[in-house]
């Protein structure tokens, strides 16, 4: 066993009331706006650490769910993310496992042309023009299919399909599979990994997205649910209680409100992410080259 020095003890010490420090910081904005969520108007004013609701109460989030406009805005945000995560795993996958075998002719320079997009883009009105020449405003298209394939997802996804030993897909071709066959039976059964963080990445994106919609979509209707959560938290729009209703609550107020509209659009995919986790650390290609 390795004997520490004082020295090393300290820094040890050091650095874990540093991160402690950290995590705190990280972590109370989120546990604020939950306690503040769930607390009387009369607790939420009240001065100090807000770390737990001292006063208990849901009024505000059963007055938030009273909103008819955020269950449409849910099924909206859903779609969006659900649809938006298959195409960017399809299309991405099939243009990273391509350019990951060295054999693809002009691979080079398809992928200075990948990275020279990371880099320039055409702007917001360019973009606009072509989605609405396209056909595409006010439709979920116009949300999920510009950014269906991220040069930095599929560099990603491409370096981890070089990592594949190449025995395993000489092996799979020697027995007579195709490129195709190839790539649905054992490349992407062997990336499971990979494809599980692009597809965290493509989700936690689509959930949070706001911008596009703003620009895209113009139906009320057809809305996400982040627009739902500016128009109350920044815009302060009366779309959850009107002023009379807030003067005489005395379960919600506005800020309550805010906070439980935040945690309504924060707490679905917070709790999608656990089910992912697994993915990250399963060593599924142990064991996948014997001999």
């Amino acid at each position: 066993m390795i004997k520490r020095s004082p020295a090393e003890h300290v820094f040890e010490w050091v650095n874990m009331l540093l991160l402690l420090i950290l995590a705190f910081m990280t972590l109370y904005p989120f546990i604020y706006t939950l306690s503040m969520s769930l607390s009387t108007p009369l607790a939420a004013q009240l001065p100090g650490l807000h770390l737990y609701p001292r006063e208990l109460t849901f009024a505000s989030y059963a007055q938030v769910f009273k909103q008819s406009g955020i269950g449409m805005a849910f099924v909206n945000t859903i779609t969006r993310t659900v649809l938006g995560v298959a195409i960017v795993l399809v299309l991405t996958s099939l243009t990273a496992y391509p350019l990951s075998r060295r054999s693809f002719p002009h691979r080079g320079f398809l992928m200075k042309l990948y990275v020279f997009s990371m880099l320039f883009s055409g702007g917001i009105i360019p973009m606009y023009l072509l989605i609405r020449n396209l056909g595409m405003l006010n439709s979920v298209w116009a949300l999920v299919l510009p950014t269906a394939v991220s040069a930095f997802n599929m560099i990603v996804m491409r370096n981890f399909f070089q990592a594949i030993p190449s025995e395993v897909i000489e092996s799979a071709k020697m027995d007579g599979a195709g490129e195709l066959r190839t790539f649905s039976s054992i490349v992407l059964p062997l990336s499971m990994p990979v494809l599980a963080v692009v597809a965290l990445w493509a989700g936690v994106h689509h959930w949070n997205a706001w911008f596009d919609a703003m620009i895209y979509i113009q139906d009320i209707d057809k809305q996400v649910l982040q627009l739902f959560v500016r128009r109350t938290v920044i815009e302060e729009v009366d779309v959850i209680a009107s002023q009379s209703e807030l003067m005489h609550s005395t379960t919600y107020s506005k800020d309550t409100l805010k906070a439980a509209t935040v945690m309504v659009a924060t707490l679905p995919i917070l709790f999608a992410y656990p089910f992912i986790q697994r993915f990250f650390v399963k060593g599924i290609m142990l064991g996948s080259v014997k001999g």
